[in-house]
């Protein structure tokens, strides 16, 4: 009888194990933003990411959507996380239905508030076609998704609800400028800047 009971009881004891070892290893993989959960790793095109940072863009006191900064190394500085080689990714979640052609001009506005003025004729055609496909979208609708991706070899490529937009804009100089409406001088929200840095408030 004890012969039996024993193989029993490691069974259980090592079901139980295995259970709490799973919900820590969810927990702590994961982000919550807002209600908004943002895995610490992702793979993207063969890429290990971590998630540099994450925090909640506001307007007034009304938030709008989460951001999260993900980049092969960890960076603290915005020339850093420009410099950093490799993909990159920004990952938006709307918390707040939005025209997102308005969404559109937002991000426009940004990129011409944060980029030196000889750069900026040459971001005008990837604005207007980005410009284009927020238009298309005619709104985002809170939980939706979208990410902006710098692909070396393809270009910055924008998913909307995890459909990759056609036509990457292959200058990285573009993927700079978007990344600069939340990391660079004159940013969307401070505060969203200094989490993306992964800086504690």
């Amino acid at each position: 009888m004890p012969v039996l009971s024993l193989p029993t009881l490691s069974l259980s004891r090592l079901a139980a194990l295995a259970f709490v070892s799973a919900v820590l290893g969810a927990s702590a993989t994961q982000v919550d933003v807002a209600g908004v959960k943002l895995n610490d790793t992702l793979d993207l095109r063969g890429s290990t990411l971590q998630l540099n940072g994450a925090g909640v863009r506001y307007k007034a006191v009304f938030k709008v959507y989460t951001a999260g900064f993900y980049v092969g190394k960890k960076v603290s500085t915005p020339e850093e996380a420009l410099a950093a080689p490799g993909p990159k990714r920004v990952a938006i979640t709307m918390l707040r239905d939005i025209d997102a052609n308005e969404l559109g001009k937002l991000f426009t506005k940004g990129v011409e508030e944060n980029s030196p003025k000889s750069e900026m004729v040459n971001l005008i055609p990837g604005l207007l076609r980005m410009g284009q496909m927020f238009a298309d979208q005619k709104q985002l609708k809170a939980g939706d998704t979208f990410t902006v991706d710098w692909l070396p070899g393809t270009g910055t490529v924008i998913s909307v609800r995890g459909v990759a937009q056609p036509d990457p804009i292959k200058e990285q100089a573009f993927f700079n400028a978007l990344l600069r409406i939340w990391l660079g001088p004159v940013p969307a929200d401070w505060k969203l800047k200094d989490a993306l840095l992964g800086r504690q408030p």
